[in-house]
């Protein structure tokens, strides 16, 4: 009898936002990873911001991050994202088994799971928000080709408040704090401007993730003075990595789609971003 816990999620938007097949699926992660910074040596890495475009627009800007977990223990990393499909109340973590990409399989950390959910109020197992949702999936690559055997946990946000981020930030901490962890939080930044407005929009947005102020991230996104798709994910890792021992973040790439395209009129803007605890 087949059951939702056993179910894998199929790949969605492979051959859409990433190539569709295993070998130039690989190739591509590979060359994108190429030349990426090392590991900083100044702490122990607790979360990453990265963005979640097709890989020829942000792809570069994901792997920059995604490189800084070479050579770390690590045993599950959560992915948080948004829901670009689906409007849905509180936050989905994949009843399922695994995620699947052309790579293969990556297993959901079935123990974590259980204890966040055991834990939290506000995070509930369902298919809303992971049927077709492209924000956690175009991750996933990435991991499976810095960590080959390392688990997840995929949670998908319906909505966005700030009671909701703050809420599962703490979650978070509280199921993860003795397990080798780190957290992912999948955005885009500001949306459709010119290349100049976009800049300017995304600098605020990058200004607060490097002063780790959650709170007034929240009051800008919510004023609609800075923009970013994952804001609630944002705000919600930056909790849930502060609980954690997090204590400064560092900017690791920023750009817009008009950087890669040359197409400034419309642009995308994208940021990728570490969370770092002393050791």
């Amino acid at each position: 009898m087949i059951t939702s816990e056993s179910v894998a999620r199929k790949a969605a938007v492979a051959g859409i936002f990433y190539p569709g097949t295993k070998n130039q699926l690989q190739a591509e992660v590979a060359n994108l990873l190429h030349g990426a910074p090392v590991a900083d040596d100044d702490g122990s890495l607790v979360a990453l911001i990265v963005p979640h475009a097709g890989y020829a627009y942000s792809g570069a800007t994901a792997a920059k991050a995604f490189a800084l977990m070479n050579g770390r223990t690590i045993d599950v990393c959560i992915l948080v994202g948004p829901s670009h499909q689906e409007y849905f109340q509180g936050v989905s973590v994949y009843p399922g088994s695994a995620y699947m990409t052309p790579l293969g399989r990556i297993d959901i950390d079935t123990d974590l799971r259980d204890a966040v959910l055991g834990g939290s109020s506000v995070v509930h197992a369902s298919l809303e928000g992971h049927r077709s949702e492209h924000s956690l999936e175009v991750q996933i690559p990435f991991l499976q080709s810095v960590l080959p055997n390392v688990k997840i946990l995929p949670l998908v946000m319906g909505d966005q408040h700030a009671e909701l981020c703050l809420a599962l930030g703490e979650t978070l901490a509280s199921a993860a704090r003795n397990l080798n962890v780190v957290l992912v939080a999948s955005s885009d930044l500001s949306h459709f401007y010119t290349a100049s407005v976009a800049r300017k929009k995304d600098r605020e947005v990058i200004a607060l993730i490097e002063q780790y102020n959650v709170r007034e991230l929240m009051n800008r996104l919510d004023t609609a003075s800075c923009e970013a798709c994952g804001g609630g994910p944002i705000a919600a890792v930056m909790t849930a990595a502060h609980l954690l021992g997090a204590h400064r973040a560092s900017i690791v790439h920023a750009c817009n789609s008009g950087d890669v395209t040359g197409e400034t009129h419309r642009v995308v803007g994208y940021c990728s971003a570490a969370l770092w605890k002393k050791t």
